[in-house]
């Protein structure tokens, strides 16, 4: 198992659970908002409106692996609030404090509050190449693209 350390930043509540696996099989760890003490109240996301939502953590990922920030299911069925980059990639040289860009996709307000669970984290491994020119062989799809597979979409 792959350790991902975690610092609390300052002004962030430590009695907030860090992330966590809500099953044995859950491949993603929930994470809360953790507003600063003036911001507890949480805020509003108007139908359409997006925010970063601070989590009140800073983490250090081993290299060779990110942490992928993904949506709720169920915030995304229920409220159409979801992750504005999903996934959005950590990678492991960062060391700045963690925030989720929530979007409220939905047709109604929604309020974030201190303490919610916002968003997954899944962490993943990494494989890096090398981008060279050159001549592409060729493939029985080519150029297609866009639907070009068949079926409704």
């Amino acid at each position: 198992m792959t350790s991902i350390v975690i610092a609390w930043l300052e002004g962030a509540d430590r009695n907030l659970p860090p992330p966590a696996y809500q099953t044995a099989g859950a491949a993603g760890a929930d994470v809360c908002a953790n507003f600063p003490e003036a911001g507890r109240a949480g805020i509003w996301l108007a139908p359409g409106a997006r925010a970063l939502v601070p989590t009140g953590l800073a983490m250090e990922i081993p290299e060779g692996f990110e942490v992928q920030v993904r949506p709720r299911s169920g915030l995304a069925l229920k409220h159409g609030v979801t992750v504005a980059n999903a996934p959005g990639t950590i990678d492991s040289d960062y060391r700045g404090p963690l925030g989720v860009i929530l979007l409220n996709a939905g047709d109604a307000p929604f309020h974030v509050g201190h303490g919610d669970r916002i968003a997954q984290l899944v962490v993943a491994p990494v494989v890096q190449a090398r981008f060279e020119a050159g001549a592409l062989g060729q493939s029985a799809r080519g150029a297609g693209g866009f639907g070009s597979t068949g079926g409704r979409g």
